[in-house]
């Protein structure tokens, strides 16, 4: 079983990132007075100060921060407290450029942006831990800190390694995984375009080559590499954090982001998980809304299904509160009216119990002074904090949430190997990216919540059991240990779905000389005979009982191999017009469904209602695609949630008497819910 999070917020609350070194500090005591007017009482600081506190190596200063936290105190706000790590200072770059990361050609990332630093070099390493331990013993006993956060953004900006630390980092690596050179060729095919290694100081990480190709087996491992050192230079800090926390104190950082095992950063690292939620990047310049087809801003409610499978019970440090933009990267209008609330209760509908503001205040210089906070530049009040103030009324009205679980029967099946494979096969990512995000959109469309399940090292089928059906698309890469996994769910009774290409590869990325769907054909009881991409000029749906069904970009043909197998559907187009396209099999109390296809919207509905768990809600609430809906649920108690995410009015239909928590009013039948509204309701029965 896997590890549960040690921290859980008691109380729904709001919190604001906070930059006391950017401001004049009389603006201080008025800001925290008036984020206290309006519902906020813990800041965020200290993640970006590493020159304040060391302006010159190993000569440490704490003046300002101690006359920030005098502050803070004396307004009774709580803080968290970020190690300042994220960017290191102008005077360790230059005394020590071997902790610059660098390009893949061996041009090294200057001074001047942030996380211009690799994760390897073993100078970093002692010249961080030593600021961790500095500002970290000093601080960690003041009463108004309530928990810290390490670095930030871990993986944020780049996330690919090129030092000469990496190098040699990545040999110790793989000497520990592979043991001896044979291995290693095994395992990287090297035979192929004669790659052979004769000597580990010959083998790098990815370097320039024609085309920019590299072996993809060794860009697996170099992923895994990655992610490996992010988590060991977090670990790093938290191991150094314990050492000073108060009791009761949480450690966390923000996530999430990508080549980075969050769960495994979560269970050997953090408390609790910390998510930066942006949902205004749907609007940016160079986007199209109107043509967009992955839902806009609803869009972040798939990031923060993905956030709930790391840490149940997560926060978000950096909430959207104004328009996102640097002055060279991005541009996008500002957040309606309703807004803010919107993708507050979004937030807080998938899991959130605590949410953070970005930020106080917009900056009036540097890089990001068009990623604006609740307030302008001119200081005054503004819609913004209004609209802050009505959130803190409404966290206020339904506080008895904290602590509630998601509900959903249907689990979106997910494994770090398969993610990093899509990365870099594009056979593989293409796939894989188009029928996840439309298993999502699908999800969405027709309010059938869902959630990712992770697959990881210690996963058992005791912790799918709570899913009907699991939908795994394309695991390309399959294990001994998650096809046993699987057996157990589906002999327990669960419904397993799978897509094309299931099974082609072992782990380290190579293909199996078995006919798919490999290791899990003794599950399926079915073969591959062959398979194809969709090409423009090819029309292929599927015939299940009378329906013409989508079948996707990429079709596998089909074939039973087993007494408990039947076909369901068979393709009607192309050269395999006739030959299996879904194949049944009943394991157990359970069954498998091998669809030879991709997942679009269309076929994943069709899926849902074949399944039973369309829909779970309908008896409740009847709702417009426009709206997204959810049921968190406590001590027997359900909340049910309702988001118009459009900038038109919407009706939804409650079927049963619900209290609206906002008025404590007793409701039924029809609602209107304004643009961009949100409504939370509770049960009045109990479950």
């Amino acid at each position: 079983m896997n590890r549960k999070q040690n921290f859980k917020w008691n109380n729904l609350s709001l919190g604001v990132c906070y930059y006391p070194e950017h401001w004049d500090r009389n603006l201080w005591q008025d800001d925290l007075r008036r984020m206290k007017e309006n519902g906020i009482h813990t800041v965020r600081v200290g993640e970006f100060a590493w020159s304040i506190f060391e302006q010159e190596e190993g000569e440490f200063s704490f003046e300002l921060f101690d006359s920030f936290l005098n502050l803070a105190e004396q307004e009774e706000i709580k803080v968290i407290f970020g190690t300042p790590t994220a960017i290191p200072p102008v005077w360790l770059t230059e005394k020590y450029p071997e902790v610059l990361n660098c390009r893949k050609d061996g041009v090294l990332f200057r001074h001047g942006m942030r996380r211009h630093f690799n994760y390897n070099s073993e100078t970093l390493h002692r010249l961080a831990s030593r600021v961790v331990h500095q500002v970290a013993e000093h601080y960690a006993k003041r009463p108004c800190i309530i928990g810290w956060q390490i670095d930030n953004e871990l993986n944020c900006e780049i996330n690919e390694y090129y030092s000469e630390s990496d190098n040699l980092a990545f040999r110790k690596f793989l000497i520990e995984k592979y043991k001896t050179l044979d291995a290693l060729n095994e395992a990287w095919g090297t035979v192929f375009w004669n790659q052979t290694y004769n000597d580990w100081n010959q083998v790098f990480v990815p370097r320039t080559t024609i085309n920019d190709m590299v072996n993809p087996h060794l860009k697996l491992d170099f992923i895994r590499f990655i992610s490996e050192s992010a988590i060991r230079y977090c670990r790093m800090q938290s191991d150094i954090l314990r050492l000073y926390v108060k009791e009761g104190d949480f450690i966390t950082t923000n996530g999430m982001f990508s080549n980075l095992d969050n769960h495994k950063m979560q269970d050997t690292c953090l408390d609790v998980y910390t998510y930066d939620s942006y949902p205004n990047f749907a609007y940016c310049m160079k986007e199209n809304p109107r043509q967009n087809r992955t839902l806009n801003d609803r869009k972040w409610s798939r990031n923060l299904m993905e956030v709930r499978s790391i840490c149940p019970h997560f926060g978000i440090m950096e909430q959207q509160s104004g328009a996102n933009g640097w002055n060279t990267l991005s541009d996008a209008p500002a957040p309606k009216p309703g807004q803010m609330m919107l993708w507050t209760m979004q937030s807080i509908m998938h899991g959130a119990d605590y949410v953070s503001f970005f930020r106080w205040r917009t900056a009036t210089k540097g890089t990001e002074m068009y990623w604006h906070g609740i307030l302008d530049y001119d200081n005054c009040d503004n819609r913004k904090l209004r609209e802050v103030k009505k959130i803190y009324n409404r966290v206020k009205n339904i506080e008895e949430i904290v602590g509630a679980e998601y509900v959903a029967s249907v689990g979106l099946v997910r494994d770090y190997d398969n993610i990093f494979d899509t990365q870099l096969d594009i056979w593989h990512g293409r796939i894989a990216d188009s029928s996840e995000m439309e298993i999502f959109v699908a999800s969405q469309l027709k309010h059938t919540p869902m959630d990712s399940a992770y697959i990881r090292e210690n996963t058992q089928a005791e912790e799918l059991k709570k899913y009907k059906v699991l939908i795994y698309p394309h695991a390309e890469i399959l294990t001994e240990k998650t096809v046993g996994v699987l057996e157990d769910y589906v002999h327990q009774g669960g419904c397993l779905i799978i897509g094309a290409r299931t099974g082609q590869k072992d782990r380290n990325g190579q293909c199996v000389m078995k006919q798919m769907p490999g290791i899990l054909a003794p599950l399926t009881q079915s073969e591959v005979k062959e398979f194809t991409l969709i090409g423009p000029d090819d029309d292929v749906f599927m015939n299940w009982s009378g329906k013409q069904v989508e079948t996707g970009v990429f079709n596998d043909i089909l074939s039973i191999n087993g007494e408990e197998a039947k076909v369901l559907a068979n393709y009607d187009g192309n050269y395999y017009v006739g030959r299996p396209a879904l194949i049944e099999t009943k394991v157990g109390e359970g069954k498998v469904l091998h669809f030879g296809g991709t997942f679009t919207r269309k076929n994943v509905e069709v899926f849902l209602e074949y399944t039973g768990v369309l829909e779970p809600f309908s008896d409740l609430i009847k709702a417009s695609k426009e709206c997204e809906i959810a049921v968190r649920s406590k001590n027997g108690k359900r909340y049910l949630f309702a988001l118009n995410f459009a900038k038109t009015s919407q009706e939804i239909g409650l079927n049963r008497s619900v209290t609206d928590m906002d008025t404590k009013e007793i409701v039924k039948g029809t609602v209107v819910l304004a643009p961009y509204e949100t409504k939370v309701y509770r049960l009045e029965e109990e479950l």
